[in-house]
């Protein structure tokens, strides 16, 4: 994707440096030279950042800044202020304004563009979908004619005239390999590929070196340097495509997780120290390395700054007497989160690197050490925090891949697990329908012969019995009737419990009628006033909705019989089908009891029966996805509720369905 990106300075050098590296970068631009000009660009303009200078001749560059925070259509637009002032208070008010960044003059172009592709969010930038090839070397001769060369062969090609051009190429562009002249002004290529070795997003960048030496010597000192091809430059040209070829072949493998900070990218580093000229000193050695350097003298200021903008490294000096360095140091590292940025004290004794280690720094290095070694200890500390950052990442990574993994594997047993008790379930259920099928050969055949014969005897009269004989055979008798009532309701509770549920619509009202028939014709001589909606339709299994229909009737029936004037009302309401007696009721508050297996809420001898009725019920209406409930007072009466949903329906009320399921 191409950005565009608006930027605003007076000064004609400034924007047409940006333009030159950020266009050189695939980035379009849009220059404005004044703030009115910036006002309407940000109406009419399209853009994805914004350089803005903070001192303009008709505008402050905080303002434009507000105002385009303000404007909901620019929301995500990246920012990032520009100026020569530099001190604390004016970078944090423009941070604090909505600014994402914020560069001090003099300015490096290559931190700047790095900086703006960083803050979008780019991941590394291709030119297109070819391999990728960066060539350094401070020949602009040699360069296009490698250009020229593997260009040819399908490769496309980046160009960088030093090492440290290269090194920042690199971190930004993540070419699929590397050519580099062995010997350049600056850093030399040995140099380069051991930084692109030590860099986490960089390391595995196969790197061929060049060079027009021709001793055995150099080609093992840059084989050692981390090099994985070595060619001459004496040599035909035709072979450097040949060589890379061969090392992409053989280039490892990346990581399974991405890497994606570089040591080489775009870097911010924090001097400070109450010495004017120290600071000024600090900052010139670290700005010539592409670093963007911020000045500090005071602590204070520094937390304040690092708790809007983090920094990758903070150079110290002691500054007078070397006590307040110290001290800067051990507050900075007691603050979460910023503590853990790496800290490079600087000093002038052997005396000044013992404080300095005691007090939490990182590093250490002499105050009168040449640029290039403090450029090093910044870059190792950077690349080390960096290193750091990545390891963490990983694990971290590593672990919410096993996390899901073992989350994965807990589904998976857990599905085996359910599988196994369904097979069990269903095995019990076998058993169960044997037991039942035993129950009803083997228990019912010898209840009907004690049942006959003691009929038999109370009947002879050739025979007749003494009065204690024909109570003791009644209660044999009355014994063997009520097991066999027992046995008869366990294996309708067992038909109710198993078997395929066949729904069809019916009549609801003529069922109701015709089980009504059935209960009086058993009993004529109690007389019950019955009442039954019409119209009344259910979407069900019949064989079920008439045990249902049995049994509530039947338990009114029967709970009526000491009542003067019985009625019962068989209806249908928004709650759902009823059945309502005016009968003993039961005691308020355990209406759940009532569908618990051989439950009894009234004695035998009042209300003789199984106890397996209501249970029955509570089954036959859970296999529909419906439930019961009932409501009644001692003495007045009692109402059975069940709810029959269509197949295709949503189910009961979570409260009454695990109520009843609960005491069932």
């Amino acid at each position: 994707m191409n950005h565009r990106v608006l930027i605003v300075d007076d000064s004609l050098t400034v924007r047409m440096d940006l333009h030159e590296v950020f266009e050189a970068d695939g980035f379009g631009t849009i220059l404005c030279a004044t703030g009115a000009e910036a006002r309407a660009a940000f109406t009419t303009g399209e853009f994805d950042a914004a350089v803005l200078d903070v001192m303009l001749p008709d505008a402050d560059g905080l303002e434009l800044l507000t105002e385009l925070r303000g404007m909901p259509s620019r929301a995500d637009v990246v920012t990032v202020l520009l100026s020569s002032v530099d001190e604390v208070a004016d970078r944090l008010a423009g941070l604090r304004i909505g600014a994402d960044e914020y560069v001090g003059k003099p300015y490096d172009a290559g931190y700047v563009v790095a900086r703006v592709r960083q803050l979008l969010g780019d991941g590394p930038s291709r030119l297109d979908d070819r391999t990728q090839v960066l060539i350094v070397d401070d020949s602009m001769t040699f360069r296009e004619q490698l250009r020229e060369l593997l260009e040819g062969e399908g490769y496309a090609v980046l160009t960088a005239p030093s090492g440290e051009e290269g090194l920042r190429m690199a971190a930004d562009r993540r070419p699929h390999a590397v050519i580099v002249d062995g010997v350049m002004p600056g850093i030399d290529g040995a140099t380069v590929i051991r930084r692109i070795r030590l860099d986490p997003a960089l390391r595995d960048t196969p790197c061929i070196l060049m060079t027009a030496a021709d001793d055995y010597a150099t080609e093992l000192q840059m084989l050692d340097a981390g090099a994985d091809a070595f060619v001459r430059k004496q040599q035909n040209l035709a072979i450097v495509p040949a060589k890379l070829n061969a090392v992409l072949r053989q280039s490892s493998e990346q990581l399974p997780i991405e890497v994606t900070g570089s040591s080489h990218g775009p870097s911010k580093v924090l001097a400070l120290t109450p010495d004017r000229l120290r600071l000024a000193d600090l900052a010139a050695a670290l700005q010539g390395q592409g670093y963007d350097v911020i000045q500090v003298a005071d602590t204070g200021d520094a937390l304040d700054l690092l708790t809007e903008q983090p920094v990758d490294c903070i150079v110290l000096g002691l500054g007078p007497g070397g006590d307040l360095g110290a001290e800067a140091c051990r507050r900075i590292k007691e603050v979460p989160r910023i503590g853990e940025t790496p800290i490079v004290m600087t000093g002038a004794t052997d005396d000044d690197m013992l404080t300095c280690l005691a007090s939490g720094a990182d590093d250490y290095v002499r105050a009168d050490s040449a640029a290039e070694a403090l450029h090093a200890h910044v870059r190792t500390q950077i690349r080390r925090k960096q290193s750091h950052d990545e390891s963490r990442r990983i694990r971290e990574e590593l672990m919410r891949r096993e996390l899901d993994a073992a989350e994965e594997r807990s589904a998976r047993q857990l599905a085996e697990t359910r599988a196994a008790l369904v097979e069990e379930l269903e095995w019990r259920n076998r058993e169960l329908e044997a037991f039942s099928g035993s129950v009803s050969h083997d228990l019912r055949g010898p209840l009907q012969v004690i049942s006959s014969f003691a009929e038999h005897m109370l009947d002879d009269e050739d025979e007749p019995l003494g009065a204690e004989a024909r109570r003791r055979l009644s209660r044999i008798q009355a014994a063997a009737h009520r097991m066999a009532d027992l046995v008869e309701s366990l294996l309708i509770l067992a038909r109710a419990s198993r078997g395929d549920l066949r729904r069809t619509e019916f009549d609801m009202t003529a069922t109701t009628w015709s089980v009504i028939g059935e209960v009086e014709a058993r009993d004529p001589e109690h007389k019950v006033a019955f009442t039954v909606a019409e119209g009344m339709g259910a979407d069900a299994d019949e064989g079920l909705v008439r045990v249902i229909l049995e049994n509530l009737i039947n338990n009114a029936v029967k709970f009526t019989r000491k009542v003067e004037h019985p009625a019962i009302e068989v209806g249908l309401a928004p709650a759902g089908f009823y059945v309502r007696d005016n009968g003993a009721g039961f005691p308020a508050g355990k209406a759940g009891e009532l569908f618990r297996p051989f439950a009894r809420l009234h004695s035998a001898e009042d209300f003789p029966g199984t106890g397996i009725g209501l249970t029955t019920v509570h089954r036959a209406v859970e296999r529909h996805g419906g439930e019961i409930w009932a409501e009644g007072e001692n003495g007045r009466g009692a109402t059975f509720w069940f709810t029959l949903p269509p197949e295709s329906g949503p189910g009961a009320s979570p409260d009454r369905r695990a109520q009843a399921r609960r005491h069932g």
